[in-house]
């Protein structure tokens, strides 16, 4: 559906392994040198969710289709990339056109994978990768501003509005903050939206840890945790090398071994999840005796959106959706059952979707 979450970070933290695993592909390159992902490897990912196969179950589907969501694999950045140092301005260029951010942040030790910067700390990562994204995003306020110069002068209210957020942007910027500390109130988002500021994409932090600290981590991501706490942001603990093992596994001995060492699941599982829910993401679902299917809307989204996810003749013809909640869609053991019980509702054109909703979708064109 074209959300995309970008796999970003320095050379040799475990991008690329991470991507692979993800997409169970060995698309992505990976190997021990900085820059061994030149061009960004894009792959779509099964979404987790343990609703849709007792949906799949109570519904009598032949299939159970799980929501997907794209992953893009981003070639490492280094220092001094907003001046082209690297490939900074592939990074750049890459980093602008996903939706959110994955930061892969290497936190384990091993002498025969090479540091970019000779030694293991995370947190001074985090630090190069967000000064080199405030950079970039500073010049993009000065060639923007004086792209509105004129407009400005000539009282167009949309670059009146557009140039009054870039100032309080660059105010942020320059106290060494990212764009999403900006306070920006409702009728400021579109705007806000078509700036574009690197900084102002939400992030997850992902530690890569070493197989033995997946359970409890260990210093480096404490030192982590704290940060992201301060930032308000999610932190998944992963194992690259952990994961590539299990992708060569069926799903019942992956989750076998990952109880054998102390995880609840695994550390890709909790990166998706989180992925798609930074997006702004909601799950509603579409059941029947061939099929049930996952699939991903906004939230927010009314309706008419969510049948457009399925055909575009859906949304142009809508007349209403058919609706039940998980909830009682389970308890009353499918639609006839949930029929039955009045739990069903006909809901227009101005319904906003819920995450779980079950729905069928009337039209005529």
């Amino acid at each position: 559906m074209g959300f995309k979450t970008g796999i970003v970070g320095l050379p040799n933290v475990g991008k690329s392994t991470i991507f692979n695993a993800l997409t169970r592909t060995a698309a992505a390159q990976a190997a021990n040198y900085p820059f061994c992902t030149i061009e960004p490897n894009t792959g779509d990912v099964a979404v987790p969710d343990p609703r849709l196969d007792a949906i799949a179950a109570h519904a009598g589907s032949r299939l159970a289709l799980s929501a997907r969501t794209r992953f893009v694999d981003i070639a490492g950045l280094v220092k001094g990339a907003a001046q082209g140092e690297g490939l900074g301005n592939r990074f750049l260029g890459s980093i602008r056109e996903v939706d959110a951010i994955a930061h892969v942040l290497r936190c384990f030790e091993n002498d025969d994978i090479v540091h970019v910067h000779g030694t293991v700390d995370p947190l001074n990562d985090v630090q190069v990768v967000e000064t080199e994204l405030i950079l970039a995003d500073l010049e993009s306020i000065e060639r923007q501003s004086q792209a509105l110069k004129r407009h400005v002068k000539g009282g167009d209210a949309d670059a009146i509005l557009r140039q009054a957020l870039l100032d309080r942007a660059a105010v942020v910027l320059n106290d060494g903050r990212p764009a999403r500390e900006v306070d920006i109130v409702g009728g400021e988002r579109t705007a806000w939206r078509q700036i574009g500021l690197l900084t102002a994409k939400k992030v997850m932090y992902v530690c890569n840890v070493a197989e033995q600290d997946m359970a409890t981590g260990n210093a480096q991501t404490e030192r982590i945790a704290e940060h992201a706490r301060s930032q308000s942001m999610p932190l998944v603990l992963c194992s690259a090398a952990l994961e590539e093992q299990l992708g060569h596994l069926d799903r019942s001995e992956a989750a076998e071994y990952l109880a054998m060492i102390g995880c609840e699941g695994s550390g890709l599982s909790q990166l998706v999840r989180i992925g798609y829910d930074l997006l702004g993401l909601i799950t509603f679902f579409t059941a029947g005796p061939k099929e049930t299917c996952a699939r991903p809307v906004r939230a927010g989204a009314t309706a008419p959106e969510a049948a457009g996810r399925i055909h575009a003749d859906f949304r142009r013809g809508f007349i209403r959706a058919e609706t039940v909640s998980f909830d009682d869609f389970i308890a009353a053991d499918g639609f006839a059952g949930a029929r039955a019980a009045g739990k069903i509702r006909a809901e227009g054109k101005s319904y906003i979707v819920q995450d779980g909703d079950i729905m069928n979708f009337l039209f005529n064109v």
